[in-house]
Order: C-alpha cells, then structure tokens, then sequence
C-alpha cells in the first residue's frame, strides 16, 4: 500500500504547529518516572493530540498507536504508530535533533512512514514506495551509501551508557570496529542512515514509537534494520539499522559473538 506523501506532509505540519512555537522557550516539563528521568513537556502532548486527530479525521478506520496517549482500535489491519517528539531530552536542552515520528504498520509491518525536523525544515518519508527528503538542499530520493566494511563505518548511539552487562560488552565490540563512533542524535542518527551519511545504529530498549517510522525509510533507501537477533525491527527492544546487507551482518555477529 502507497501512503500519499501529501499525507505525511500533513502530519509534520499539524505536529510542527505544536512543537516549534515552544522550542527554546522556557517551559514546564514533566517526569514519567518515579526514580530516574523521563521527560515530557507540553509540546509533546499537544502534538499527539494533533496528529491523532488528523489520522481520525482522514483514517477513522486505523488504529494508532502513541506514547503519549495509548492505543486505540489495535485489533484494526492498519496503525499508525506515533512519537510526537523523538528526542524530548534534545529538545528541552534546545538541540534540532529531535523529530516527530509516524509510522503506518499494516497487519504488524511498517510500510509507511515520517520523520519531520521543523526547526531545521527536513522531512524523512517513505510512502511504501521509495523514501524521499525534502528541505535544504532541494528534493530527492533518499539512499543509503551501501559501504560493506565496518571498519569504514560512522556509528551512532544515543549513549553507551544504556547498555548493560552483556549488551555492554556486546555494543562495545561494535564500537572498537568502526571507524568513527558519535553519540546522541536520536532519529536522526536513522535519518542519516537513510540520506547515506551515518553507516550504522545500534540502540537497546526502544519502544515501538522510537522505531516504526524509520523502518520503511531506511529499507527502501537501501538500508536493512532489524532486532538484534534479526528479527523484524517493528517489535522494538535491541536494534541494530545498516546502510548495507553485508555491514548489518557484520554488526549482527559482532553483538552476538
């Protein structure tokens, strides 16, 4: 199924009415957690809310899925899976490497999907076609760079530090093969996979909202992303996204070495 990418320009733009008002401005932030720290601010919220309605608006019949609000109709053949603010912590700190991310699964596979920058004016789609960028630089079809060697790789994280014990020592293996590791960057580090510019993720813990949307535009930009384990990507949890087969595999025997 092809998604117009009209449709996803209008989920970026409801979300970027949202959240781009309240970038760098001084505002309340709310903890999820307990013990620890899980951000969510006001932008966040009203930009699920916003995306919510769009899709129910246009799709009644589709489930969605979000972090802010839950789910609703799951048991439907096609939903949209919603992050209004990958990146909270980059945004509340004022980095443009957070996004908005939508991804439509339909029957559990991510065949569509979004990730918008409203600051710095960057869509990332796929339509279940093709991917696609559209900002600075002019329009064009998104592809990954197909570098087959690990060792002449860029690598992102968004820190070590969420790997624990085995996963540590597994992620570290990684780490000393590259060429070039960096940290942070969220979705967007996905995003550069994609352009053709970062070669490698490897992430640990994520939620079906950090992931699905990315999944159609790396894989037909060129890219392979999957659990740790090589399963698909949409379940979440430990993940690892190449721009090419044969450096996806090489990570993939390094983390399970």
């Amino acid at each position: 199924m092809a998604i117009e990418l009209s449709f996803l320009r209008q989920i970026a733009q409801v979300a970027a009415e949202q959240t781009l008002p309240r970038f760098r401005t001084i505002s309340s932030i709310d903890n999820k957690y307990q013990v620890g720290f899980d951000p969510v601010t006001e932008a966040d919220k009203e930009a699920e809310r916003a995306i919510r309605a769009l899709i129910n608006r246009t799709y009644p019949d589709h489930g969605i899925m979000g972090e802010e609000f839950g789910s609703e109709n799951l048991a439907a053949s096609h939903v949209w899976v919603i992050d209004p603010i990958d990146g909270t912590r980059a945004f509340i700190s004022g980095l443009p490497v957070w996004g908005t991310l939508a991804g439509l699964t339909i029957d559990g596979d991510a065949v569509a999907g979004v990730m918008a920058q409203p600051f710095t004016g960057e869509l990332f789609m796929c339509d279940g076609v093709a991917s696609y960028y559209e900002g600075p630089g002019g329009p064009r079809q998104l592809k990954t760079r197909q570098n087959p060697d690990i060792a002449q790789a860029t690598l992102f994280t968004t820190t070590p530090a969420l790997f624990k014990d085995k996963k540590r020592e597994a992620y570290d293996r990684v780490e000393r093969s590259v060429r070039m590791p960096r940290y942070g960057a969220d979705c967007y580090g996905y995003a550069m996979i994609a352009a053709g510019f970062v070669d490698l993720v490897v992430e640990t813990a994520l939620h079906p909202y950090d992931i699905v949307a990315l999944v159609p535009i790396i894989e037909k930009a060129g890219g392979v992303i999957t659990n740790w384990d090589g399963g698909p990507a949409e379940k979440a949890g430990d993940i690892v996204a190449a721009g090419s087969k044969e450096l996806h595999e090489q990570a993939l025997e390094l983390l399970n070495r």
